[in-house]
């Protein structure tokens, strides 16, 4: 359980750090003129953001795995 909530804490500053560095990024390389605000908080609030969060899930759960101690 304890694993399971560290890897959780990583997909939420997963999430954070994907979804802000993706903003200014696609803010600042878009090629969209007429709504460019828009398009970097909808992709990412909804694309790179929750990809950044599974991928810190992951990582998360691996890096924090069992230890060489079974349980009892």
């Amino acid at each position: 359980m304890k694993r399971f909530g560290i890897a959780l804490l990583y997909a939420i500053g997963g999430y954070i750090v994907a979804a802000v560095a993706s903003y200014f990024l696609i803010g600042e390389f878009s090629s969209n003129t007429h709504d460019r605000s828009v398009e970097a908080a909808m992709t990412s609030a909804f694309a790179w953001g929750p990809l950044g969060a599974v991928v810190s899930f992951i990582v998360g759960f691996v890096r924090h795995g069992a230890s060489g101690t079974p349980p009892g």
